[in-house]
């Protein structure tokens, strides 16, 4: 077994754990075998949870949405913990701000809430690489979720960091931890490596404790439960309410692997995902009602997932990759019981009248949905293109290569690499660029001498038409548009793989540049430059291809409210404002219309600043719109 180096040292650090007593001798929670549940403090207990995902909600909104998930009658919630937030770089990690996962679990705390928490190390939750940072992948050769030593050796310094931290929130130690996942749906994971999750159970009974309730989840098959369970960790599924799924039958298959204890749905789907280019999902809130009321009435431990979706502020949403590749869009709200803005539905209302009926509620209405407001149009002006910007966006300038190097060999994880060369030969003609082994990832915009000439996109298209002369600048920016997060292919490299052919013509002699947009704007570019903005009104009002920055800024008439931005006529792009990082839009390829904008973000009393990238095209009038409600389908009116 490979994980026998590092043994020694859990062994020792479980000894020290072991000697240390806790201050609150009385409190316990564990499973009783007999009597098929949860013990709490000695007696019984059922939990009915919800997930939430704090790294989807903003920090100013989280007591909001615990006391809503409260006062519909949870008395737990489900948390997943991202590696990749927490250690964005390896060896330096960071708990602050919206990332203050402490804070968090002590709001829930104090709001009454048990938690079931979820810390990984993968954990899937349609988040970039399922929560693997990517600085992993500087590794080509890397096996992740796996006892490949080097995976090994970067997970056991994580959970050394983060199950510190978490030891003192277990319910017996006086906190409002009650279970502890250890890895998630390993079962789905080509590896099935056992080895691995016995390192894992090792080191989380290390730092954890004996007493600590460590469970894993799996699918509703045999071949993933089998994979996926481990002697010593408890078993439970997830299933929802797809037409094939009977509750007898998913508590059956669990029973073949867990004979005795609680039974555990850990993931029941009150909704689904969106992918770009889906039809908006929803699930029939009748259904999700009548299969949880089923399944408290059969005493079981349920958790619905998710509660309160929100969303993939940034570069943080995932991808699927079965036959293609399917990143998630920005918004994640889910059809959940609490929509993206934290609003309760008809369908948190429903669940609330089931749960009624097998535990006392909270007394008292529900908070209410927080105001919305439409602040109308905003007009915006031309920056420049990426290109004439590179002094701003990547001031450490290109590194030169004879061949493509990647995101993750420019030790880039997020954003967008611009790729320069130039034409080897006069193209009076179009001639194709092409990506011979769909070495696109994720999808790249073209342009010669700074005149867009198309986009290539993994998996659709591999290959683009250009003219011009020789030695004309070819310039190619590359965006990451989440990494897959599910199934075999997790180890997924971004930037310009393998060669690009122009005609007969194998491209070399790279400058590679390593672009930092984020930070830029974060500095206060491009307002800070705004006084030279008069320089490009000469093309202003003309439609324009090809990436190009826009800015503007909106004037709030009152208090700031949670608003909706839309984007008539723009294309694909990104947008910020004040700073933030909002995520993509892209309603040419839908479902989602709008990006959610947390009320908090604005100011009341100066101006904010909202910048935008457009990737493709800009409509002639470089407008957006704010309005009071989320259009997250494309074929239907907002609602």
């Amino acid at each position: 077994c490979m994980c026998g180096a590092y043994t020694y040292t859990f062994l020792f650090l479980y000894i020290t754990y072991a000697s240390v007593k806790t201050l609150t001798g009385e409190r316990s929670f564990s499973i009783d075998y007999k009597n098929n549940c949860f013990l709490r403090d000695g007696k019984p207990f059922q939990y009915i949870s919800g997930s939430i995902h704090y790294s989807r909600v903003p920090r100013y909104y989280w007591k909001d949405r615990l006391t809503k998930m409260y006062m519909t009658g949870l008395n737990a919630i489900q948390v997943y913990v991202p590696w990749n937030l927490h250690e964005p770089v390896q060896g330096t990690y960071t708990f602050e701000g919206d990332r203050d996962l402490e804070h968090f679990l002590n709001l829930a705390n104090q709001t009454g809430l048990f938690v079931i928490l979820r810390p990984g190390p993968y954990i899937c939750a349609e988040w970039d690489m399922g929560g693997l940072p990517a600085w992993l992948l500087q590794n080509p050769n890397i096996t992740l979720r796996s006892a490949d030593s080097d995976y090994l050796q970067a997970v056991s310094n994580w959970l050394a960091v983060l199950l510190t931290k978490m030891r003192p929130w277990l319910y017996q130690n006086g906190g409002n931890i009650i279970t502890v996942q250890v890895e998630n749906e390993y079962g789905s994971y080509f590896a099935c490596d056992y080895n691995y999750m016995r390192h894992l159970r090792t080191m989380f009974r290390a730092f954890l404790g004996e007493d600590a309730v460590l469970f894993t989840t799996d699918g509703n098959t045999d071949k993933e439960l089998l994979c996926g369970t481990l002697q010593g960790l408890y078993a439970t599924i997830d299933f929802g309410t797809g037409k094939h799924t009977n509750v007898t039958t998913a508590f059956s298959r669990l029973r073949k692997f867990e004979p005795y204890g609680p039974l555990v749905n850990s993931e029941f789907y009150t909704g689904w995902l969106d992918h770009w280019g889906d039809q908006h999902a929803s699930v029939d809130t009748q259904k999700v009602s009548r299969m949880l009321s089923d399944m408290l009435s059969l005493g079981a431990n349920v958790n619905m997932y998710m509660f309160e979706g929100g969303t993939n502020f940034g570069y943080w949403n995932g991808a699927d990759h079965d036959t293609q590749f399917r990143p998630v869009v920005t918004s994640y709200d889910y059809n959940a019981p609490l929509s993206e803005a934290g609003d309760p539905t008809d369908k948190l209302l429903a669940i609330r009248e089931v749960i009624k009926n097998f535990r006392d509620i909270p007394l008292g209405p529900i908070p209410p949905a927080s105001a919305k407001m439409a602040y109308g149009f905003v007009n915006l002006q031309k920056i420049g293109n990426i290109s004439g910007l590179l002094d701003t966006l990547s001031p450490q300038g290109p590194v030169r290569s004879q061949n493509l190097l990647t995101f993750e060999e420019m030790k880039q994880s997020y954003g967008f690499m611009l790729y320069r060369t130039l034409l080897p030969r006069d193209l009076p003609h179009a001639i194709s660029l092409i990506s011979p082994v769909n070495g696109i990832h994720d999808r790249a915009y073209v342009s010669v001498n700074g005149v867009y000439q198309g986009v290539m996109e993994r998996d659709i298209t591999l290959a683009v038409n250009v003219m011009g002369r020789r030695a004309d600048q070819l310039d190619i920016l590359v965006e990451n548009m989440g990494r897959v997060d599910f199934g075999s292919k997790i180890n997924d490299q971004k930037g310009l793989l393998g060669n690009l052919i122009l005609g007969s013509d194998v491209l070399s002699d790279w400058l590679i540049y390593s672009l930092d947009i984020d930070g830029a704007i974060q500095s206060g570019w491009p307002q800070s430059m705004r006084k030279d903005i008069h320089l490009f009104s000469e093309t202003d009002g003309g439609e324009e291809s090809g990436p190009t920055v826009y800015s503007g800024t909106l004037q709030l008439p009152g208090p700031a409210h949670d608003t909706f931005i839309k984007f008539n006529g723009w294309m694909k792009g990104q947008v910020w404002i004040n700073g933030v990082n909002l995520g993509r839009y892209w309603p040419q390829r839908g479902p989602q219309q709008t990006l959610y904008v947390p009320g908090p973000l604005l100011s009341s009393s100066v101006p904010n600043n909202i910048t935008i990238l457009e990737l493709e095209r800009a409509p002639q009038h470089r407008r957006v719109l704010f309005m009071d409600r989320p259009q997250l389908s494309k074929t239907t009116a907002p609602s």
